[in-house]
């Protein structure tokens, strides 16, 4: 049997609800929360929604720099590069594949750089100048720790960052990462970062410190959108 034949097959089976058992970290330890299909796509198209701002369009190329157990907002990142049909590569975000994402960057020349860490850029220090490799780059989405090496040698990097169970991505403005408020309700603590789950959510989840350092904007951003937004203090 084809592997066509083999998927259209599939399509037709019945599918459990759950996609994912999403484990994130939280101030008291890892906490387990269940992710559905149905929340997987809407965490898509939101995903779909913040890459389109920052201009990315069919014919695009892009690098992701992802780890496997990070399939929650992975996925969703890779079904809006699907979604906007911009092709794309994946590397580990660990620095010992710090090679590969040199190699991807230097034969794919890609638009879009997308999760970018600063494990990645310790890596690629040793053999390149990160400067050079990444200012010609339109768009390059990096993690919070990534961020201040990235702007120290002239790269225009936005934050794109799991926090908690959600992805924070910041828009071109670059004034605090927009997360979904549809899905998840941020707010501060004593400078500490708690998030809960909102109403459409499966698994519920009460209001719980993450421990991260950060602050919540809320307000009209630059680019428009009044959802709330991160600033996180390990990209500053």
């Amino acid at each position: 049997m084809a592997r066509a034949d083999t998927l259209a097959r599939a399509r037709t089976l019945d599918r459990p609800e759950l996609a994912y058992l999403l484990r994130f970290p939280t101030a008291d330890g890892m906490r387990d929360l269940e992710l559905t299909w149905a929340e997987l796509a809407r965490d898509t198209e939101w995903a779909t929604a913040r890459l389109r701002e920052h201009g990315l369009a069919a014919g695009q190329r892009a690098l992701l720099t992802a780890s496997g157990f990070e399939g929650f907002w992975g996925h969703a990142v890779i079904g809006a590069l699907r979604t906007l049909k911009v092709p794309y590569g994946i590397a580990e975000a660990m620095g010992w594949d710090h090679r590969r994402t040199a190699v991807f960057h230097r034969e794919l020349t890609p638009h879009a750089v997308i999760g970018l860490s600063a494990e990645t850029l310790e890596g690629l220090a040793g053999t390149a100048d990160i400067g050079e490799m990444f200012r010609s780059t339109p768009v390059v989405l990096a993690r919070p720790a990534a961020i201040p090496l990235l702007r120290g040698v002239g790269v225009t990097a936005s934050v794109i960052s799991a926090v908690g169970p959600a992805l924070a991505l910041e828009c071109p403005e670059r004034s605090g990462a927009h997360v979904n408020a549809a899905e998840w309700r941020f707010a501060e603590r004593d400078g500490q970062l708690t998030v809960a789950a909102g109403e459409g959510r499966t698994s519920p989840l009460p209001e719980t410190p993450l421990g991260i350092t950060g602050r919540v904007v809320v307000g009209r951003c630059g680019c428009g959108s009044d959802t709330p937004r991160v600033l996180l203090a390990e990209a500053n």
